[in-house]
């Protein structure tokens, strides 16, 4: 690990707090300078974060934790879809490939069924057989570390996070002998089954959008970060939002009732909008009013479809982040999700506020099956943003009382869910 550490942070900070930085747009105006073109970041708070960040004492600590997990992100990857074993059906390793986490084989394996087919679904039960293809797990720790160490360097100016982060980000997605192809046509494939599954996209589901945030503060300016990689980035996004829109994996994930069809929405609108499609990913903000929270959140809060779940905390939560993320698109498109009450009195903010009890309280206070760890941190992003976004009295009360992830409550820092 290359050790920057608090004495670097501190050098940093100081170089920063006799920074006078020009900023003074709204949080809307996506052609401030100053201001990186971030989807769900608000760009213009963190121009405000980084002229600030030397004097305040929240935000010098959020970024001491931010710079202490992006130092081990500089000795770590990068990683690629060639580094699994397996060859897709497609005989293309480049293809991305995961095997359904839920599902297994319900019969023992012999001679003349060595994979125990069928498979069936067991909810919430995680198959450690989909642990075998590396694809999903590289593709997180690439998907975590590459916007750490973007905000690492936009924050700190120091080139070697921006280096670290261009080098990962080529490795997954410029190079030509290592990048992914911009599909998920193999994402969380069955077993003994070659039936078109769209239920795969989820692969990319909360993990994706910060990467496109990580690419707008790149292009704000990085060392070394080209105008060849700016172009490459858009014409691999732009083929992705073309396969999900136009696939058969893409159509259905789009019709998924759940929280498959909020997270389709989410990264469509988040490609577009980096892309320059502002009006379209306003269209898909704004239709989720009665295609997503109408349909999904009852008057109290609720979420029946994700509460019929075994892991029914889990999901209500990643449910609610996936609207949450909505509502953070739609702040730079004009549409204000978190305003919309539908005739049935369903909303977002009360999405979130049903999870505060639990969140405060832990698993007495959630009365319905979770089979798996009840963890209350993962209320909190939403909650943050509830109260921040939305005004929502309840969320800024609970804040306080919800546990802290292991990483640290960086919202100051990082103000989006």
């Amino acid at each position: 690990m290359v050790a920057v550490g608090a004495a670097t942070v501190a050098l940093v900070l100081a170089g920063i707090a006799g920074q006078q930085l020009a900023w003074g747009h709204t949080a809307t105006d996506r052609s401030a300078a100053s201001a990186p073109a971030t989807v769900l970041l608000d760009g213009a708070r963190l121009a405000s974060n980084k002229q600030r960040v030397g004097t305040d004492p929240t935000l010098r600590a959020d970024l001491a934790k931010l710079v202490s997990s992006a130092d081990a992100d500089l000795t770590s990857g990068p990683w690629s879809v060639l580094d699994k074993k397996q060859t897709p059906p497609s005989g293309d390793k480049h293809d991305y490939l995961s095997q359904a986490p839920y599902w297994w084989a319900s019969k023992p394996p012999t001679a003349s069924n060595p994979h125990g087919c069928p498979y069936v679904q067991k909810d919430g039960q995680r198959n450690p057989e989909a642990d075998q293809i590396s694809d999903h797990a590289e593709r997180g720790s690439a998907f975590d570390a590459i916007p750490r160490l973007a905000l690492a360097w936009y924050y700190t100016g120091d080139v070697r996070y921006a280096q670290r982060a261009e080098l990962d980000v080529r490795a997954w997605f410029l190079d030509q002998a290592t990048r992914m192809n911009p599909n998920l046509t193999y994402a969380q494939v069955i077993p003994c089954s070659t039936a078109v599954r769209g239920t795969g996209i989820i692969d990319f589901s909360e993990v994706f959008e910060p990467v496109v945030d990580a690419f707008a503060l790149l292009d704000s300016g990085a060392p070394g970060w080209s105008a060849a990689d700016q172009q490459g980035i858009r014409t691999w996004l732009g083929r992705l939002l073309d396969w999900l829109r136009t696939s058969q994996q893409g159509k259905q994930e789009a019709q998924a009732a759940n929280n498959h069809g909020s997270w389709y929405d989410v990264q469509a609108a988040a490609i577009t909008l980096y892309l320059g499609g502002t009006a379209d990913a306003a269209a898909v903000v704004k239709g989720a009013e009665a295609s997503r929270i109408a349909k999904q959140v009852k008057a109290d809060g609720s979420q029946p479809l994700e509460l019929a779940r075994t892991r029914s905390w889990h999901y209500s939560n990643f449910n609610a982040q996936a609207l949450c993320r909505l509502a953070e698109i739609g702040r730079h498109v004009g549409v204000n999700l978190w305003s919309y009450t539908a005739s049935g009195g369903g909303s977002l903010p009360k999405a979130v506020d049903y999870t505060i009890a639990a969140a405060e309280h832990g698993k007495s206070s959630w009365p319905h099956q979770e089979i798996g760890t009840f963890d209350q941190t993962i209320a909190l992003p939403q909650l943050h943003a509830a109260a921040d976004e939305a005004g929502d009295a309840k969320a800024k009360a609970a804040i306080g009382h919800v546990p802290a992830p292991s990483g640290g409550d960086l919202w100051a820092l990082l103000p989006a869910c």
